[in-house]
């Protein structure tokens, strides 16, 4: 709380107007709710800057707040060195909306299906090598009848009702796949394991120093970088040793990656590249 009455007195300083009482004005000039490091704005401050103390990755105040209200939310930019770069605004249209289960689950099931290669193969009796002819005449011999020597019940012969290449594609409409999308970067907002680097550059493609910028984050196994464009060619060798690290374009971040990483990383560029993406109308 003493971090939002200092914030309260330098926001009134900064507009001129006469000291009043502090918490009228809370909620008309500062973020209303701070959690898991970031903050909610009701209403537009971009005049005003925001005090570094409530964009910390520290939990100043976390009141009983409900997820998924669409509310624009401020998050405090770094980068591998954890150097204060400022902060963004992510939209709350795409990084704060109702968490369902059942959109996350078609929505992997329906990748999980469509990357599926289907290129398994069995032949059928017209495709075994082997002779037509009949085996032994059909009475006399006692022993059962048979037309052919390829099928399915000797040995090299046919398989029955096997499979055939095919692919095993779902359909699913794009506007689930998108609100997919957004409820996943939803949940790691929730769950403060979304972090905005101002960008990923490393110095050298050494893999020591990715491990040691992975090693000062907090509680975190699993990471996914991911950049606005084209990664760069030391980070991408930096990092191809590192089966806890992986690297992706904005173009390419899907929902079944960001549920197998912990923590997600991305640039100012990924976020707005996203943020477009998800503003672009459906072509139907």
């Amino acid at each position: 709380m003493r971090a939002l009455a200092r914030a309260a007195s330098l926001l009134r300083r900064a507009a001129g107007s006469a000291p009043t009482p502090a918490a009228p004005r809370l909620a008309k000039n500062l973020p209303a709710f701070c959690f898991n490091g970031y903050s909610t704005l009701l209403a537009p401050a971009s005049d005003v800057l925001i005090p570094p103390e409530l964009l910390s990755s520290k939990t100043l105040w976390t009141p009983d707040r409900e997820l998924g209200h669409y509310e624009d939310l401020v998050a405090r930019v770094t980068n591998f060195h954890n150097e204060d770069k400022g902060f963004m605004v992510l939209d709350g249209d795409v990084f704060d909306v109702p968490i369902r289960k059942d959109i996350v689950h078609r929505v992997v099931r329906w990748q999980l299906a469509k990357r599926q290669q289907g290129t398994h193969s069995t032949k059928t009796i017209s495709e075994v090598s082997g002779t037509g002819r009949k085996p032994y005449k059909q009475k006399g011999t006692g022993r059962a009848r048979h037309g052919t020597l390829r099928g399915p019940q000797f040995r090299g012969g046919a398989t029955m009702h096997g499979p055939k290449p095919r692919s095993h594609a779902i359909k699913l409409q794009k506007k689930v796949r998108r609100l997919g999308l957004k409820i996943a970067l939803s949940a790691r907002t929730a769950e403060g394991k979304l972090l905005v680097f101002e960008d990923l550059e490393v110095p050298s493609h050494k893999t020591k120093n990715i491990v040691q910028y992975i090693s000062q984050m907090d509680d975190t196994k699993k990471v996914l970088l991911v950049d606005g464009g084209e990664i760069d060619k030391k980070l991408k060798l930096a990092t191809q040793n590192l089966h806890y690290v992986n690297v992706l374009p904005s173009i390419g971040l899907n929902v079944y990656s960001i549920l197998q990483h912990d923590t997600l990383v991305m640039t100012r560029a990924a976020i707005n590249r996203i943020v477009e993406r998800m503003h672009t109308p459906i072509n139907r």
